[in-house]
């Protein structure tokens, strides 16, 4: 629908434009669905936007456009309303179209649409997200990332771009020493060797468990050992295989994992450094090197190489170098998946990226708030070296899969999330993961009593009378048949939880037309029940689609 009247809209600012009375050519059009649908199907702002250029009121300005459209087929209505929007209003032939079309492309109709993502752009994406170090099992904070990442990637994916998942970590540092040491004490303390965890040591049970594991696999081997690499080798070893199974369980998996430390072994990371001081952005204080805030428009310096006897840099400086890889490295467009903690650190890096001239325009970021457990109205404590730590397993284990990846995008990521365990874990309404998930079930059950009663939807849908079903369900059409659109939105606007938003409107609505007596879909007149069930597998294909989108999974029976 918007390729037709975005098509449409142009035509007309182009015949005003010849006729003299517009001047302006090829406008950006923008378009969207009404606040009110009483007012149409679509409207344009576009009126709005020329008014300078033109030199004319709005309203004035829409009913010249006005006059200059040709309606097309299936469009039996233009209009002004407000200031100068122009509205559109589809004929009810239009809808059946969209649905015998849905039916037809199936599941390949459901899904973003790539002429409207990005117009004229490349196909190559790169999602980082996740990127935890392994330190430990995954958080309930790193499992919102993870998830948020993977349903961007997924929606890419869906459009037909080239995507590929990217985990990005530090093994080495010094969290990875206090990591080796930590081991290295549960490794003598399963032999029975007193021995005591560093200050500030990682104090897992999983700890525990990395020691007793190197203990059954190499004996006393290693009880005089003080060189922590084995150590912290075995951990990072055990922990990466528990960070691929949980994220396994998600549905969620990676296609290239980038070591922070081969950027630096390989001189990248000298390379910056080296780059940044020959612009003069960078200076030394107090031992330490130091990025220069004010050339680059940022509201105070930033520490590059700490002034500690290893002379370590920041993890700021390697993801200078490892951003300038990723453009070298030809994408088109780069999605970074980060905490709201990491803002500044992320706008000095890309600030210092574009200082050393690199085009910095493919690279966004989704930018994520906490996550807060509450149980019974009590939150729940999360740290991430105790041993009272929820982990993402544990949230997976008490409430499933589907329920924590619709859960953790049923929020705007910018927004603080609490996640209620105990309405996680209804069945009943209120639940938003389960309302969805019960209506593509219920509307599986149509089909099973459908082929009892002996109906079934004819090969060629056209057989089908559409016209016999009323505006209500008409509006039921509408409100599927828009979904790939909002899909695009949410892919553009990196904003998934506009489809988990959407498909709780569509089930909402869906529920609502289905509780009512008199829309029984089977019912004794054979094409009006016929035009039902092929409604029916509309909403069932947007049902099943959005919540594919967004690796949930749709059941046909509750």
């Amino acid at each position: 629908m918007k390729e037709l009247i975005l098509n449409t809209l142009e035509a007309a600012i182009e015949r005003a434009r010849v006729a003299g009375q517009l001047v302006s050519v090829r406008p950006p059009v923008g378009i969207e669905a009404p606040k009110d649908p009483a007012h149409g199907d679509i409207a344009s702002n576009v009126a709005l936007t020329l008014a300078r250029a033109e030199k004319k009121a709005p309203r004035a300005i829409a009913e010249i456009i006005k006059a200059n459209v040709e309606l097309p087929p299936k469009v039996i209505e233009v209009s002004v309303a407000g200031p100068g929007f122009i509205n559109f209003r589809m004929a009810p032939a239009y809808w059946h179209s969209e649905m015998r079309r849905a039916a037809e492309q199936g599941a390949e109709f459901w899904k973003p649409q790539k002429w409207m993502l990005r117009p004229g752009a490349g196909d190559k994406v790169q999602v980082e997200f996740l990127s935890a170090n392994p330190t430990g099992p995954l958080t309930v904070g790193h499992g919102r990332n993870a998830v948020l990442g993977d349903t961007i990637a997924r929606l890419y994916e869906a459009a037909g771009f080239d995507v590929t998942r990217e985990y990005y970590f530090n093994d080495g540092g010094r969290q990875m020493k206090l990591l080796g040491e930590s081991v290295r004490v549960r490794y003598l303390q399963a032999h029975g060797i007193a021995a005591t965890l560093p200050e500030d040591g990682y104090q897992g049970e999983y700890i525990v468990d990395i020691g007793q594991a190197l203990k059954a696999e190499h004996g006393d081997k290693y009880v005089a050992e003080t060189n922590l690499e084995i150590f912290r080798a075995a951990a990072v070893k055990a922990i990466f295989a528990d960070i691929n199974r949980t994220c396994a369980r998600l549905g969620i998996r990676f296609d290239v994992f980038t070591n922070e430390l081969d950027l630096m072994k390989s001189g990248t990371v000298d390379s910056v450094l080296a780059a940044l001081k020959d612009r003069d952005l960078t200076f030394e204080k107090d031992g330490a090197v130091w990025l220069r805030g004010e050339p680059l428009g940022l509201p105070k310096d930033a520490v590059l190489v700490r002034s500690d006897a290893d002379r370590q840099p920041t993890y700021r400086t390697p993801d200078i170098a490892y951003h300038i890889e990723k453009l070298k490295r030809g994408f088109d467009l780069i999605i970074d998946v980060f905490g709201a903690d990491h803002i500044g650190e992320h706008q000095q890096v890309i600030a210092a990226v574009k200082a050393m001239g690199h085009d910095t325009t493919p690279i966004s970021a989704i930018i994520y708030q906490f996550v807060t457990l509450t149980r019974g109205g009590e939150k729940v404590k999360m740290s991430t070296r105790k041993a009272t730590y929820v982990t993402l397993d544990g949230l997976i284990d008490e409430v499933g899969a589907d329920v924590v990846r619709f859960f953790f995008v049923f929020r705007k990521s910018d927004s603080q999330l609490d996640f209620d365990l105990e309405l996680a874990k209804k069945q009943a309404p209120e639940n938003p993961v389960f309302y969805v998930q019960y209506a593509h079930a219920r509307l599986a059950s149509v089909f099973r009593e459908a082929e009892k009663a002996g109906l079934a939807l004819p090969d060629d849908a056209a057989a089908i009378d559409l016209g016999l079903l009323d505006a209500e369900e008409l509006d039921l059409v509408k409100r599927a048949i828009a979904l790939p659109e909002v899909m695009t939105a949410a892919a553009q606007s990196l904003e998934p939880h506009r489809i988990s938003f959407y498909l709780l409107e569509l089930a909402g609505e869906f529920h609502r037309y289905y509780n009512q007596s008199s829309n029984r879909i089977i019912g004794p007149d054979r094409e009006l029940s016929l035009a039902r069930i092929f409604l029916a597998q509309i909403l069932k294909g947007a049902l099943a689609g959005g919540l594919e989108l967004l690796g949930v999974s749709a059941p046909d029976r509750m």
